[in-house]
């Protein structure tokens, strides 16, 4: 399971000819999914990249209690 950012790794569910890759940031109280891909090509999109290597807003506006 490759790591792209800090806590947040990609899984791969390989279904029949595809591989959809699941981006996911780990918490203290949650897992965020980030992105669900369906793709058939190894590289990564870097909008995924970039939203992988960051801390995730809208998470980080609900654990502060912002709307």
């Amino acid at each position: 399971m490759p790591v792209i950012g800090a806590s947040c790794p990609e899984l791969r569910i390989v279904d029949r000819a595809q591989t959809r890759p699941i981006f996911y940031h780990i918490a203290e109280d949650a897992i965020v999914i980030l992105e669900v891909l369906n793709k058939k090509t190894q590289t990564r999109p870097p909008t995924t990249l970039k939203n992988c290597r960051q801390p995730h807003p809208t998470y980080l506006r609900a654990i502060a209690g912002e709307p």
